[in-house]
């Protein structure tokens, strides 16, 4: 009987099998029958391991369980949903409405090392706004049963409350998997943005040390977020919170720089002949007396006969001060006898790209108050969602990668969705192509009008392309652009898998065992479930076995044939969903060995798969 064509890929990506693989490249000799010797690896390592008993470490109740919650697979799917959606055609934003731990797991593979700058508000864990019970036997489950998709209690929206006695512990044990998964997901130039306030900045400190590394902390942000207040406090009025700020490799990151601030342009008044290349500039003085001493910052500066000294020393070394002078780069003149010296610091550098403002680790607003006004605006109803960030605030953050308009920016706790708003319109202020990638879950808010948070978040993003559209119907100044402007977004909904799975048999009752397990297998002929669609099938071969980008196109070729093509990586596949796939049907195609084909296993003879597996890369479901 000739052998079976290997079937697609029904799980999201092995978190362990990578690392095991990297291990086993490493040290060989520390593996004995594909199973890790811990004894063998820490005689390798030799003097590298600490083995005291004494040594710092970071643990917390319920942490064994969030690993093993993490390396579980997910078996779920997205399903597109393009009647919510807008653009679907044309747009590459992305909205997920599910559990966002299943929805990370699942964009492992097509974003893993993709995403420049990740924006997270998660749960301040004040003692009844954490909604995110994890299951690590049943995620999925769990999350239909929450959710009213299956039979259960339905909006089983678990409270961690104080009383429970492990508040930190189910907060820790709800963002660590959640956090790992991010840092995969950041391009090696990546960074993470994470709003908090004083209930868990500690821990979350302490936990973004232990996944991204101490050595990646880049700045505790302080942001004034309220103003007044402060009458029925009885300690101290508390008016801000903090937004973390880690880069997964950050020696990578380069310099942090903002765009150029409006108000800093009016400074540069003058000219030189660099004109061309720099722009204007402005001087600043070059002596210092707020340094510390350093000798080696004292001399002479030599102008025409004379000898300038400062006062206390330079700011610049020797060699670059007498670089400067032969580029024309300082300004000296005297003034009663009083010799000035001032270097010229241009809006441009050397290759005429503009000099950038700084990010600073004190934010002065914006306020908590705008970010509810902008909703407001939106959406009509001031009690819709509560303390929503500013997008001023977010915009202001993502405005780091203003160099890199092409970004994709994720958010996987999107609420109102405030970062899908902030992106949109960054990229309508400066021309940039930067994608967002929401995730949210459905929770229940309990109105007619938008019955969850994701209902509110999606009609806040169209709310914004429709502000954006109207706003420009009378204007002629918007920034040039290559392509066009991207205001759309596709919607998928976490689901269940496509794909058939084994149910299994009660053998508690065996009087007629052998025809239940008849019947499974018969279910089993067929690996789609019921209910299938071809637009679900192809989104989850696409996103499983292809390692697509969810914003794919999909190309008909005749009655149940299609391509689909990943636009970022150039990549392409062909899928039959047909009962019967014959030779005939594909040969047109010009299938060769790099071709990926996708088919139903019933569709297929022995020798029909045997002749397709030797022109192409055969899969079947």
């Amino acid at each position: 009987m000739p052998d079976k064509p290997p079937h697609v890929a029904d799980l999201s990506p092995d978190t362990i099998g990578p690392r095991m693989e990297a291990l086993r490249d490493l040290f060989p000799e520390a593996l004995t029958e594909a199973r890790l010797d811990f004894a063998k690896l820490r005689a390798a390592l030799g003097d590298f391991v600490d083995d005291t008993p004494e040594r710092y470490s970071f643990s917390w109740a319920g942490k064994r369980d969030a690993i093993r919650l993490l390396q579980l697979p997910s078996r779920a799917t997205l399903l597109p949903a393009p009647d919510e959606s807008l653009d679907w055609d044309t747009t590459q934003n992305l909205f997920i409405e599910g559990e966002n731990l299943e929805a990370l797991k699942l964009l492992l593979r097509p974003y893993y090392g993709r995403v420049k700058m990740i924006y997270i508000d998660p749960p301040y864990n004040t003692g009844n706004d954490f909604v995110y019970p994890d299951d690590y036997r049943d995620p999925l489950g769990a999350y239909l049963e929450q959710t009213g998709q299956v039979k259960g209690q339905g909006d089983q929206t678990h409270r961690n409350q104080i009383t429970s006695g492990r508040k930190h512990s189910g907060w820790l044990s709800m963002m660590y998997p959640r956090l790992w998964l991010a840092r995969q997901l950041l391009r090696d130039d990546g960074v993470i943005f994470i709003s908090i306030d004083d209930n868990e900045v500690h821990n979350l400190r302490m936990v973004m040390n232990e996944v991204f590394g101490e050595e990646n902390f880049v700045a505790q942000i302080a942001w004034k977020n309220v103003y007044g207040g402060g009458a029925k406090v009885k300690h101290v009025v508390q008016q801000h919170e903090y937004v973390l700020l880690y880069a997964r490799a950050k020696e990578l990151i380069g310099a942090i720089e903002l765009p150029p601030e409006p108000e800093a342009r009016k400074r540069y008044t003058e000219r030189d002949g660099k004109f061309a290349t720099r722009g204007p500039y402005f001087t600043q003085p070059l002596a210092t007396t707020s340094m510390d001493p350093r000798p080696n910052l004292r001399f002479p500066i030599l102008w025409q006969g004379n000898e300038i000294w400062p006062d206390k020393q330079w700011q610049w070394s020797k060699a670059r001060v007498e670089e400067a002078l032969a580029n024309d780069e300082l300004v000296i003149r005297s003034d009663q006898g009083k010799w000035s010296v001032r270097y010229k610091q241009y809006l441009r550098d050397e290759d005429g790209n503009e000099r950038a403002s700084k990010l600073f680790s004190v934010l002065n607003g914006p306020w908590t108050q705008v970010g509810t006004a902008d909703v407001v605006d939106l959406m009509g109803d001031n009690k819709l969602f509560a303390f929503p960030k500013p997008a001023e605030l977010i915009g202001h953050l993502l405005s780091m990668g203003w160099r890199d308009g092409d970004a994709i920016i994720l958010d996987f706790f999107a609420g109102s969705c405030t970062t899908a708003q902030a992106v949109l319109e960054l990229n309508h202020e400066d021309g940039g192509n930067r994608r967002f990638i929401m995730v949210q879950l459905p929770e229940p808010t309990g109105r007619e009008d938008f019955p969850t948070i994701a209902d509110i978040g999606k009609e806040r993003i169209r709310r914004v392309v429709a502000r954006m559209k109207n706003a420009d119907t009378d204007k002629h100044d918007l920034p040039a652009r290559d392509a066009p402007e991207d205001l759309g977004f596709r919607v998928f909904k976490l689901a269940p898998s496509t794909y058939r799975n084994w149910a299994g048999v009660d053998a508690a009752d065996d009087a007629d065992l052998p025809d239940r397990y008849a019947a499974q297998m018969e279910l089993h002929g067929d690996g789609l479930a019921d209910g299938w669609t071809p637009e679900a099938v192809i989104a989850e071969v696409a996103l499983k076995e292809a390692g697509f980008g969810l914003g794919y196109a999909v190309e008909p070729l005749a009655d149940s044939l299609w391509r689909v093509t990943d636009h970022d990586t150039d990549r392409s596949f062909i899928i039959s969903l047909a009962d019967d796939l014959r030779l005939e049907d594909v040969e047109p195609l010009g299938l060769d060995k790099e071709t990926l084909l996708v088919c139903r296993a019933t569709a297929l003879d022995d020798t029909t798969a045997g002749n397709l597996e030797l022109q192409c890369r055969l899969r079947v479901i």
